[in-house]
């Protein structure tokens, strides 16, 4: 990563917080979350032992994929355990430290979010520069697992080519307006997003780079999508399944790519989902889909880092935040990222 500023220094002392207050699953959710199947508990923190560092998280992250770890399912991540801290990303600043690699004062992301004061080994944390102008919560962001999972499905999955039209669904939340940007720097002919209301439409067209957008609650997706890429699309970027990508494959040209991120609109429910009904045009038009965590491809941060931390500086890449006050308001950060509340990163504020 580029060194954007000297690490920051903090006068903060460790003494003063003896208990980590954390959110913990107390139920595998049936349908919806609701707040019951969530519980807050206070934990007691042990003595520094060697090695180890005591963290005060700055922000906290909810995504989507969170609500699949909520389930006893096998999947790419493990599942939570009931009655344990939940995991997920996060950004603090290192209050007392027993390891020379990371220091008291220094800025870390790691993932052990959920809670407000973390104690592990020093090897769970990276060590991050701070950048002018920018609040630390950028790292969950857009210069974070965010921004690199929209350069990684468009890059690598979707191989994305100058001249192509893009259409993204789920574009107004935190990845969906990463895609985007990066499309239309990466020489993308025309970008489509879909969103869920007027002012997420307006948002996409005005702020992030879409040339059109549609609202996926005004009529089917499928003719929405059918009359602003009249040209057809050569790439589509899926955080929501369904609908969305039944359009996709009835206005892929020949040849086009899918890059299929996430699920949202299937997340929630209690019985098997219908697939979509015009799988046979993967055969007809040659067309290529592919699923993927950006966990799997770790190895195109570098380059991911070596573009957006420029892009972010000139302000060439922009981001928007929601941001929920308070540990003890996280788990109604996560319900309203479920309702769609959110534009851009969802983020807790420690």
């Amino acid at each position: 990563m580029h060194d954007y500023a000297t690490k920051g220094t903090t006068d903060m002392t460790a003494d003063t917080i003896a208990t980590s207050t954390q959110i913990q699953l107390a139920a595998r959710p049936v349908g919806w979350p609701k707040a019951s199947d969530f519980r807050t508990v206070t934990v007691e923190l042990g003595a520094l032992q060697p090695g180890q560092v005591r963290v005060k998280n700055e922000f906290m992250s909810v995504d989507p994929y969170m609500r699949g770890r909520m389930n006893d399912v096998k999947s790419y991540v493990a599942p939570y355990e009931l009655d344990a801290t939940m995991l997920g990303g996060a950004v603090g600043r290192v209050i007392e430290s027993a390891s020379d690699d990371v220091p008291v004062g220094a800025l870390v992301v790691h993932a052990f979010g959920w809670r407000d004061v973390v104690q592990e080994d020093a090897a769970g944390f990276r060590v991050v520069e701070e950048i002018p102008g920018l609040a630390s919560s950028v790292y969950l962001g857009m210069l974070g697992m965010t921004g690199l999972t929209a350069y990684v499905g468009l890059t690598e999955i979707a191989k994305l080519k100058q001249g192509d039209t893009v259409f993204v669904s789920g574009a107004a939340g935190a990845v969906g307006t990463a895609v985007g940007q990066i499309a239309r720097l990466k020489g993308a002919r025309r970008v489509i997003g879909s969103a869920g209301s007027a002012e997420k439409v307006a948002l996409l067209t005005s702020k992030y780079g879409y040339d059109a957008a549609l609202n996926y609650k005004d009529g089917p997706v499928r003719e929405q999508l059918a009359s602003l890429a009249t040209e057809g699309i050569d790439v589509f970027f899926d955080n929501v399944g369904g609908d969305h990508l039944e359009a996709a494959l009835n206005s892929f040209n020949d040849g086009g790519r899918a890059a299929l991120c996430g699920a949202i609109s299937a997340y929630n429910t209690t019985e098997p989902v219908a697939g979509p009904r015009n799988m046979s045009n993967l055969v007809t038009r040659g067309l290529t889909m592919k699923g993927f965590t950006v966990g799997n491809y770790a190895e195109h941060a570098p380059a991911f880092y070596a573009e957006m931390g420029p892009w972010l500086q000139n302000g060439e890449v922009v981001f928007d935040e929601t941001v929920v006050d308070g540990i003890d308001h996280a788990v109604d950060a996560f319900l309203g990222l479920m309702r769609g509340e959110n534009v851009g990163k969802m983020l807790v504020r420690i």
